[in-house]
């Protein structure tokens, strides 16, 4: 009976109950002070308390046991966090002990400084008045009185971000060669000594940590924050050369063409393949790049984009054209197929650009219009060729996306001048690239096809239909079109004929 009571006492003590909850607030001590303040200039007002914590976690009351390990945990990490904190302020107070006797020649201070955190968290030095009025304008102008020889001065310092930082930066003062012992330190420390040093008015602190930011290189988080907090700070020209990195002279639009033309144009040239895969992987990824500002964001020209399609295209030509007398031409077979894919590949790239650009509608009618390239295309072997006709599969696709929009009477030219090649290539497409997806090709196609007029879509599906009785899987599988297409014509028709109900509306005009 006795163990039945003991366990049920367990139970309820380490058991939660789902009736009731407990929770915990930490109760937080302000120092009172009766010396005179100084307060740091730009020290911001102190934050309002953060709003309570909420559980996400559904039908789960932590048990009593579970709550004192969490609180043991958090006392325990705060208890070593303020352990560190300790141990680094010593080492600081002792380091300015000895840059106040061997920099200075100075004994005993003449200024009680203490500085103290919002948290409560408080440090008191013994520091000298002759250091702080000379490297400080914001202390020089605080001590001006009672000069009086003997006259010791009391000095607290509130509601600071840091005890930490402000401690460090008075033994900044203290330092011969300031930029020598901010070697080593990682770029937020020395961020938030310069907003102390800014503070205080400590110029040579301002200085050897500006020269440090603009010494050591940032990763990108840290960049935003050093573009931040000196913008914040308004140090005006002192931080000019900080900032060149990642500031120039306001561009033009020309000038950042020239830029986009000269790396694209390197791309495309490049004679290292596998380079010029990673560099067209890298360029692509950058251009689609948000930017945080598009109203001042510099970004390639319709008219480069354009310019290098028609490069690529009269390159193509000269290709195809030297293909179909390749049996005259001395010229290795598999030289002439590398340039011709490589070409194709590098309109394919352009292409995709364009498309991303939201700028590839005029190039549906120059790719329709390309009769001759049409023309040469049909005399040379699909192994030679197969490349080009997944322009046209990146078209419809797009098309088929709605991230093209064109007349009609252009769509059903793009049809009329590729849709053949496109026919014939497929089987080496789908077998020749990975990197061709089937039904993405199959879906881009039907849909563009169901764009056209009713007239248009039967004399091409039918010829299709054709086609694909005879050639199986090496011809594109559009049946879903074919489907619609047979249910628009002989389902649900459709006539376009005067409304005959009886519907009237009339249009008053009220004098006003």
């Amino acid at each position: 009976m006795a163990s039945r009571e003991v366990s049920t006492m367990i139970k309820q003590g380490f058991i939660s109950d789902p009736t009731f909850s407990l929770s915990f607030s930490p109760s937080r001590t302000t120092p009172t002070t009766t010396l005179s303040r100084l307060y740091s200039p730009s020290s911001p007002p102190p934050p309002p308390p953060p709003p309570p914590t909420v559980s996400t976690r559904p039908n789960h009351n932590p048990t009593l046991f579970e709550m004192m390990s969490e609180e043991h945990l958090r006392d325990s990490k705060t208890i070593e966090e303020s352990r560190r904190k300790t141990n680094r302020v010593a080492k600081f107070l002792t380091e300015l002990k000895i840059c106040s006797f061997n920099s200075w020649g100075l004994g005993s201070g003449d200024v009680r400084l203490t500085v103290v955190s919002r948290d409560g968290y408080r440090v008191s030095m013994d520091v000298h008045r002759r250091v702080l009025s000379e490297k400080s304008r914001f202390f020089a102008e605080k001590l001006s009185q009672g000069r009086e020889k003997g006259v010791s001065h009391t000095v607290e310092i509130s509601e600071c971000d840091d005890v930490e930082v402000y401690v460090e930066t008075v033994v900044l003062m203290y330092c011969d060669d300031l930029k020598k012992r901010l070697i080593g330190e990682d770029v937020n420390k020395v961020l938030a000594l310069l907003k102390v040093s800014a503070a205080i008015m400590f110029d040579a602190g301002i200085s050897s940590c500006l020269e440090y930011l603009e010494a050591v290189p940032w990763s990108e988080e840290e960049e935003e924050k050093v573009i931040s907090h000196l913008s914040q700070l308004e140090l005006h020209s002192s931080m000019t050369e900080v900032l060149q990195r990642v500031s120039s002279e306001p561009s033009t639009s020309a000038r950042a063409d020239d830029i986009f033309l000269q790396l694209l144009s390197g791309v495309l040239q490049a004679k290292d393949d596998k380079a010029r895969r990673e560099m067209k992987t890298l360029i692509s990824q950058l251009l689609r790049e948000d930017s945080f500002d598009d109203d001042h964001r510099l970004d390639v020209s319709k008219e480069t984009l354009y310019h290098l399609c028609h490069r690529c295209l009269s390159s193509l030509v000269l290709c195809l054209s030297e293909a179909t007398g390749m049996d005259n031409s001395r010229r290795d077979r598999g030289v002439l197929m590398a340039e011709i894919a490589r070409e194709a590949d590098n309109l394919q790239w352009i292409v995709d650009i364009l498309i991303d650009k939201r700028m590839a509608n005029d190039f549906v009618k120059l790719w329709a219009d390309q009769r001759e390239l049409a023309a040469l295309h049909s005399k040379i072997p699909i192994m030679y060729r197969h490349e080009i006709s997944r322009i046209t599969a990146q078209l419809c696709i797009a098309i088929g996306r709605g991230n093209i929009l064109v007349p009609k009477d252009s769509r059903f030219s793009l049809l009329s001048t590729w849709l053949e090649a496109l026919y014939e290539d497929f089987g080496w497409m789908r077998r020749a690239s990975r990197s061709v997806d089937k039904k993405l090709v199959e879906d881009g196609l039907s849909k563009t096809i169901l764009t056209l007029s009713l007239r248009q879509q039967q004399v091409i599906l039918l010829s299709w239909f054709d086609r694909f009785l005879n050639k199986g899987d090496d011809c594109p599988n559009i049946q879903t079109a074919f489907e619609v297409w047979w249910r628009r014509a002989f389902i649900r028709q459709y006539t376009d004929v005067q409304d005959s109900s009886q519907l009237q509306i009339t249009v008053c005009s009220y004098p006003t």
